[in-house]
Order: C-alpha cells, then structure tokens, then sequence
C-alpha cells in the first residue's frame, strides 16, 4: 500500500509518495510548470492528479484517462494537508468518496 502525502508549507506546496518526492511527470503532460497545488480545480491540481495517477496506476494512458475526473471528484477536495493511501485513490478513481 502507498501512502501520498502533502502540505503547503513556507517553501511552497510539497508532496510525497511513501516519504520520497512524488515525480510531476512533466514528460506525460504539462498543465502547470508552477507545480502541484490542491483545493480547487485548475492546472495545477490538474498535475497533481495526473502524477498521483500515474505512480498509482504504473500506467501512463490510465492516468490520462482518469485525470480529469479524478481531479474533480478528489484533489480539488483535499485539505491543505493530506494524507491518501492507495485503497482512498482507488475509491476516488470508482467515484465512491
């Protein structure tokens, strides 16, 4: 089970996978160069959801297939910090949070 992290804090927004940095993935999909951010919907909550999917899942065209939907339903929800363990981003990805 992974558990993702974040938190804003004075340097800026942070997020973690199992404690280590979580990877924007900039490669896939650029929405936001500024980085993750959370709590609404946009571009940056947008490259959150998208990273989150794509460690989550091991697969880049799920990730892409489901960012959207997942940024809505969960990372535009999110707390300025917060903890998700991968059976929480399983439900958000079947609409069941």
């Amino acid at each position: 089970m992974k558990v993702y992290e974040g938190g804003r804090y004075l340097e800026g927004a942070s997020v973690t996978v199992d404690g280590r940095i979580l990877d924007p993935r900039f490669d896939l999909k650029v929405f936001s160069t500024a980085g993750f951010e959370w709590t609404y919907e946009g571009a940056g909550p947008r490259q959150l959801s998208l990273a989150l999917l794509a460690d989550h899942f091991g697969d880049d065209q799920q990730a892409i297939a489901h960012c959207e939907q997942f940024m809505v339903d969960v990372v535009a929800n999110l707390d300025n910090s917060w903890r998700l363990t991968s059976e929480v981003v399983d439900a958000g990805i079947q609409g069941k949070l």
